[in-house]
């Protein structure tokens, strides 16, 4: 590649343009890995502090609670803190899975890395700190690390 000023303009809009890639997919992706990190620990915490009070009070837990509520059979409470333990449980196991399976959270490290990466790049190459080959072999090196963030629908 020649060192030409086009050369350079042009490597530097590709820069920019799988910059704003990746802007954009941080920007869907951080809040959804935040969303399924958060209802995995509230929802596995939930569950366990429902289940806290009759295993640990046991009977006299149940008709305290029972009593309080004006429920006829102390029965009920447990029944009731079990499946919402139950629901909570799923919830967090889920969104765990859906995090896991999906590879949210290493999917969302690799494009901050790669932002971080390319913004530096970029810096580089407007100052003229590097010749223009080195960084197209670096945007390269770059970009590969994120794949699966599609500069057509940034």
């Amino acid at each position: 590649m020649s060192e030409s000023p086009d050369a350079r303009q042009k490597l530097s809009a590709r820069i920019d343009e799988k910059q704003r890639a990746v802007r954009a997919y941080l920007a869907r992706e951080r809040p959804r890995r935040n969303r399924l990190s958060n209802v995995s620990i509230v929802g596995s915490g939930l569950a366990a502090a429902l289940t806290a009070g009759p295993a640990v009070g046991g009977t006299g837990f149940t008709h305290a609670t029972a009593s309080l509520l004006s429920l006829s059979e102390d029965s009920i409470v447990w029944r009731v803190l079990c499946l919402l333990a139950v629901i909570l449980s799923v919830a967090a196991a889920l969104s765990t899975n859906f995090a896991t399976s999906r590879s949210v959270a290493d999917r969302v490290s690799a494009a901050e890395t790669c932002s971080a990466q390319l913004e530096s790049l970029a810096v580089s190459l407007d100052i003229g700190h590097i010749d223009v080959d080195e960084a197209v072999k670096l945007y390269q090196q770059y970009a590969g690390q994120v794949p699966f963030v599609d500069t057509a629908h940034a």
